[in-house]
Order: C-alpha cells, then sequence, then structure tokens
C-alpha cells in the first residue's frame, strides 16, 4: 500500500464551512484548548489531511485494538510538521488514553510525539500518575521538550523540589520561563526558588558569564513578600 507524500499543510481551496470539516467525535465536550487545536486544523489542513485525521479520531474514539495508536506516530506525515501536534493530541484525547497507554507512547516515541503526550497530559490524567513521564522529559536537554513539559500539568502535579530545578533548568538551556505553566503562582514568595536564582546569578557573575534575563524577572518575582497583597499583613488571632 503506497501513502500520498502530501504533508496536509497549505492554503484552503474551500475556507469557511466545509463537507470535511472535523466532526465532534468525542463524546464529552472538549475543553477550549483542544477545541482550538480543532479550529485551526479544519482551518490549515488540506482536505485529504482532514479526512485521514477524521479516521484517525474515528479509530481512537472506537478504540479497536492498538491500531489507532499508529495514527500518532503518522500525525507528522500525514497531516505535515507544523499540525503535527495537535493532531496527536486531538487522538489522545480521542481515545482516552490512559496513563499506561501514555506511559508506552512517550517511551516509544519520537521527540515529536513525545511532546504531544506531554502536552495532552492536562486533558487526560487528574492525578500525579504521569509525573514520571514529565520527570524523564525534564532530564534531557530538548528545549521543546522540556517546554512541553512545564505545561499545566506538571504546575499542578510536580513537587516543589523538582518544580525549582526546572525553573532553573529552563534558564540555564534558554527555554523562555514563559513556558513555565503556573510560574506567577508557584514561583510568588518562594524563598528558596529566591535562593537557587541568586546563587545562580552569582555563579555565572564571578565566572564573567552573562546571567539570563528571564532570571531577574523570575528573582523579583519569587523574592516578593507574599503578604505584600494583604495591605494588613497576617491577620492576627
Amino acid at each position: 500500500m503506497t501513502h500520498s507524500p502530501a504533508t496536509g499543510t497549505g492554503p484552503d481551496p474551500t475556507p469557511g464551512a466545509l463537507p470535511d470539516a472535523l466532526p465532534d467525535a468525542l463524546p464529552d465536550a472538549l475543553p477550549d484548548a483542544l477545541r482550538d487545536h480543532r479550529d485551526r486544523l479544519d482551518t490549515h489542513l488540506h482536505p485529504a489531511a482532514r479526512a485521514w485525521l477524521r479516521q484517525a479520531l474515528d479509530e481512537a474514539a472506537a478504540k479497536s485494538g492498538s491500531g489507532w495508536e499508529l495514527r500518532v506516530a503518522e500525525a507528522g506525515r500525514r497531516c505535515g510538521s507544523r499540525n503535527a501536534d495537535a493532531a496527536r493530541i486531538l487522538i489522545l484525547h480521542a481515545a482516552h488514553a490512559d496513563p499506561a497507554t501514555l506511559t508506552r507512547l512517550y517511551h516509544q516515541g519520537s521527540a515529536a510525539e513525545r511532546r504531544a503526550v506531554l502536552s495532552a497530559l492536562p486533558h487526560l490524567v487528574p492525578g500525579p500518575d504521569a509525573v514520571p513521564l514529565v520527570e524523564d522529559a525534564l532530564r534531557t536537554n530538548d528545549t521543546r521538550l522540556l517546554a512541553a513539559a512545564l505545561g499545566p500539568y506538571a504546575a499542578r502535579h510536580l513537587d516543589a523540589h523538582s518544580w525549582r530545578h526546572a525553573v532553573l533548568k529552563c534558564l540555564f538551556t534558554g527555554v523562555p520561563v514563559d513556558a513555565v505553566a503556573g510560574l506567577s503562582a508557584r514561583g510568588r514568595g518562594d524563598a528558596e526558588l529566591a535562593r537557587m536564582l541568586a546563587d545562580y546569578a552569582a555563579e555565572r557573575t564571578a565566572a564573567d558569564r552573562p546571567v539570563p534575563a528571564d532570571l531577574y524577572r523570575v528573582l523579583d518575582l519569587a523574592a516578593e513578600d507574599p503578604e505584600a497583597d494583604h495591605p494588613h499583613g497576617k491577620e492576627e488571632s
């Protein structure tokens, strides 16, 4: 069986309401972030790629065997590299992939497939079961993987020690701290994070090396008085 070499990207010949638009194949309401993914794919995919993705979503929702997992790997070739992350996330969500399935796909997949698994975690895993995948990604120096690992799932479930070191790793690998979900909520008034950042800045300065600009932004946040928003400070008991 031969496959079309088309990547699925390019101008849509019939923009607007399309007969090939992706259906709402999932029984549950899509989160806004996933609906945005699907709407963007409706706009940017060629009809053949949309038809392939529609079939992949149907297969994933039916969960008849493991054939749908192959579609996760195929998404890059079928939908193009710019659209592959969104397509993979939708396929994983359609399948209601559980932590065991996500773990298998993560460890067997390419860097791009791993990135999609990490991005899908907040939509699929309500508890901390997938934290080992985040921790694995944080051990790499792949900046795109690091950014995906520090999404909303890590903000909710990564322990304080690991989260602080992840923020520091962003600084010395060049990952923008804007990629760290929940940075303001978790980092504000974190004295230990402030100490780590100050030490790192001192080491860089002593070695006559530049200090990442983002460091001072996070340091200011971590050094904030957590009671500053309360004009009377802590309530007296």
